[in-house]
């Protein structure tokens, strides 16, 4: 496992306007899209930013043309900051095919599932500043979280320029191990999937109450929305604290925490399928 830098420290936010560098995103995909979207809302130059992607979707191609950013020059020049935002099962072949824009003070930023700083530097060299993430999809609307990990090459001035640029999008959690990445993957990575399945099965249960299968949606929907903005406004409270609030001794949520909370309720499910996904994040990056 590389030897990791600076991975405790909380970084001073400064403002993308003041970025003078050369940013080169690959990949203008969901993640790349959110990424340079975030960055422009927040003062990016967009003559800052080369887009390297031969078919960004539609709503991303939009926003590419209405700021006039560089998409896909001939001859882009050299990146301070390379962004791999591709899919990983393209990775092994595109990642070769950038490495003319990696000079001796870029940093690379991969936001790729399963591709080490091992794999980073076997490509772009050795002694390349390497920066791994893993965000989520609420980073679509500002509210993702992204696992960072860096190598012993990356200095305080990249590890706080890649900090404001990951921001963008939501909070940053620097990890002071690399291998962290695999569990980081399967608690916040895999999440969203994991509420979106509650709010699913939260309506399943209510059809199953005797409601009818639109209002069984809709309640369900609007109560994870409802407690994930509470959980939210109420960053000093524990969400355990929370869960009692909410419940009443021997009333109606009391019951069905008994239910949930049970030796074979939800912990060893939840422990389950965390385990198994880390297992799964460890074996795509092996």
């Amino acid at each position: 496992m590389p030897n990791l830098s600076h991975a405790a420290l909380s970084p001073e936010k400064l403002p993308l306007d003041a970025f003078n560098g050369h940013l080169v995103l690959v990949g203008a995909g969901q993640m790349g899209g959110a990424l340079l979207a975030g960055w422009l809302k927040l003062g990016l130059a967009p003559g800052r930013v080369t887009v390297i992607d031969p078919k960004p979707p539609a709503t991303i191609r939009a926003i590419i043309d209405a700021h006039g950013i560089a998409l896909d020059p001939p001859s882009p020049a050299i990146a301070d900051v390379l962004v791999l935002a591709v899919k990983p099962q393209l990775a092994d072949e595109v990642m070769p095919l950038v490495r003319h824009l990696v000079g001796k003070t870029t940093v690379v930023v991969s936001v790729m599932a399963g591709k080490t700083i091992a794999r980073m530097e076997q490509v772009y060299g050795a002694q390349t500043a390497v920066v791994r993430t893993i965000p989520n999809t609420p980073a679509a609307v500002g509210r993702g979280i992204t696992g960072a990990a860096a190598n012993r090459h990356v200095g305080e001035a990249q590890r706080l320029l890649v900090d404001n640029l990951l921001s963008a999008v939501g909070r940053v959690e620097w990890l002071a191990r690399e291998d962290w990445i695999d569990a980081v993957t399967a608690v916040s990575g895999s999440g969203p999937a994991y509420v979106f399945l509650l709010a699913e099965t939260l309506a399943k249960a209510g059809v199953a109450a005797g409601l009818p299968p639109e209002l069984a949606a809709r309640l369900a929907r609007a109560t994870v929305e409802g407690a994930g903005e509470l959980l939210h406004r109420s960053p000093a409270v524990e969400p355990a604290t929370l869960r009692q609030n909410v419940t009443s001794p021997n009333g109606t949520t009391h019951a069905a925490l008994q239910v949930l909370m049970a030796a074979d309720g939800i912990d060893p499910i939840f422990a389950a399928a965390v385990a198994a996904a880390t297992k799964r994040s460890r074996e795509l990056a092996g």
